[in-house]
């Protein structure tokens, strides 16, 4: 954020609502530079990693996975399906969560959809099945 409003009150403000970087007017040129270059190195820090559990391979970044070496089809939703229950990192992740983290803020939380997708998401898994389902809790990976 680059502005002439310069008290701390204001920067904190510009911060909190989301600004990576505050600059006040009037600034130097070098240190613009210098503060754009390091975002720049923040930003390529931020490649997702590989995630890799059960004989799952994700690759979040080239939206790629497979199991035991066989590839895996996906659609979009069945990929994002899949990250979010591999990041929880063997903790039950709730329909509501995947609803808010694989669909859009329209999606209808009463219906089955999220259900639908782990059951095709599992037979495209195949066996041994990795995918629990824990009855009032959600989805285990």
């Amino acid at each position: 954020m680059m502005t002439a409003a310069a008290s701390v009150p204001e920067r904190v403000a510009g911060l909190g609502m989301g600004a990576d970087d505050y600059l006040p007017k009037p600034f130097d040129y070098a240190e613009l530079v210098a503060r754009v270059r390091a975002l720049g190195r923040r930003s390529r820090s931020q490649v997702p990693p590989v995630l890799m559990r059960h004989g799952i391979v994700l690759d979040a970044h080239r939206l790629q996975a497979s199991r035991d070496g066989r590839h895996l089809h996906l659609s979009l939703k069945e990929f994002a399906v899949l990250e979010v229950l591999m990041r929880a990192d063997g903790a039950v992740v709730s329909s509501e969560r995947l609803l808010e983290e694989a669909w859009d803020e329209n999606a209808d939380p009463f219906t089955t959809v999220v259900r639908v997708l782990v059951s095709r998401l599992r037979a495209k898994l195949g066996d041994p099945p990795c995918i629990q389902t824990i009855p009032g809790a959600g989805y285990l990976l």
